[in-house]
């Protein structure tokens, strides 16, 4: 009995150390992409097949900012701070005017700090493009390089690798500098399926360089689990937050007014062109209605910061400042239960990026006879 319990404990201790180590030689490569219309998503599918097809290897695809784009609805958005935690890092983007795409651009735009801490030097890292009629693929490409060389970091070449195995009977985006579709050439769909082929042994050649390099450089290590960034917009629908049509200025003034990346709004309880529940709060109207146009004055704001980001909520970086001003009679005390129900939306739609500073008070009067008017200030990229 004695000899079979031994035996037990030490398979038990196999076990855990091999599955110890299968994780520390498991080599994570992040394929991170901006896709408009979903060519380079597909594409980004093939290059982590490929890479999976490697023994011990993990590609993990994420977006550089949120998309409308249904393919795309249900993958992460990538933070800069989290690239050091791979092994090797893939990069996919449209081309736009023989560069990167805007989105993209932006993205590198906040790895400044990565690269003055030198925190992706040595780790390798390779591209490929979704590149329209093919005019300035290869300007595109490079660009894509400078700005990784600029890292530091060990450019992967596609070289001519399978282009024997090409359908050279249409015209096909290939590379040497690595994987391209020729999205708007629609002789056949596309990405096409030799585009495609390029794409999956871009992502084989990839790995196994990734593989070699592993260790040879510093890597972070992840010691808290990854953020899950949530897209704006699935927060409203999974919360069921309508916004409004953003209220036109009835004077001579704009709906908002930006000054850097400060964006400061001002906004009424007005729904579908008469404002809600108007009046003194305690006089004309119960406290319950104040909270139900505290509400509409908050979606309203939403709504204009909306114009402000050009319909891209994601580009909100906090809530800076909401100020309630209320109707009230002298003796009102209760302005802040109003006004919570302003700050608890603003955190609903933006999480911990929606908590604020705030001000309450009450006024005689309030524009419109509205019960409420919130003065916002907002923070975006």
């Amino acid at each position: 009995m004695k000899t079979l319990y031994t035996a037990l404990i030490t398979c038990a201790l196999l076990f855990t150390t091999s599955q110890i180590m299968a994780k520390d030689t498991l080599t994570k490569i992040l394929v991170l992409i901006h896709s408009d219309t979903g060519g380079t998503y597909k594409m980004a599918q093939e290059i982590a097949k490929g890479i999976e097809n490697n023994p011990h290897t993990e590609a993990t695809i994420k977006l550089v900012q949120s998309s409308k784009n249904a393919l795309l609805h249900d993958l992460q958005i990538a933070t800069p701070e989290e690239l050091p935690t791979y092994d090797g890092v893939v990069w996919g983007s449209p081309v736009y005017f023989g560069n990167i795409s805007t989105p993209m651009s932006a993205f590198f735009a906040k790895t400044v700090d990565l690269w003055t801490t030198h925190a992706l030097e040595g780790m390798p890292t390779a591209v490929f493009m979704s590149a329209g009629s093919g005019a300035g693929k290869e300007l595109a490409l490079q660009s894509f390089w400078n700005s990784l060389a600029v890292h530091g970091m060990i450019l992967v070449s596609n070289g001519i690798r399978a282009t024997e195995k090409l359908d050279n009977s249409i015209p096909q985006g290939t590379s040497v500098l690595g994987a391209s579709s020729l999205a708007s050439n629609k002789t056949v769909q596309r990405p096409s399926e030799s585009e495609l082929l390029i794409a999956y042994t871009q992502g084989q050649n990839f790995a196994k360089v990734a593989k070699a390099l592993k260790g040879t450089f510093q890597k972070k290590e992840e010691s808290t689990p990854k953020q899950v960034v949530t897209d704006v917009e699935t927060t409203l629908k999974q919360k069921n937050i309508i916004l409004p049509v953003a209220p036109n200025p009835v004077g001579n003034y704009t709906p908002y007014s930006r000054s850097g990346n400060l964006v400061f709004i001002n906004q009424v309880a007005l729904k579908d062109g008469k404002i809600l529940y108007p009046g003194k709060v305690g006089v004309d109207i119960t406290e319950e209605q104040a909270k139900q146009a505290t509400e509409q004055t908050m979606l309203n704001v939403i709504a204009v910061l909306k114009l402000a980001v050009d319909g891209d909520l994601n580009r909100v970086k906090k809530t800076v400042q909401l100020t309630g001003i209320f109707n009230t009679t002298p003796d009102y005390s209760q302005h802040a239960n109003l006004m919570n129900v302003a700050s608890d939306l603003s955190v609903a739609i933006f999480g911990e990026k929606g908590k604020h500073a705030r001000g309450t008070l009450g006024a005689t009067s309030v524009p419109v006879n509205s019960a409420v008017e919130i003065q916002a200030i907002f923070e975006i990229e």
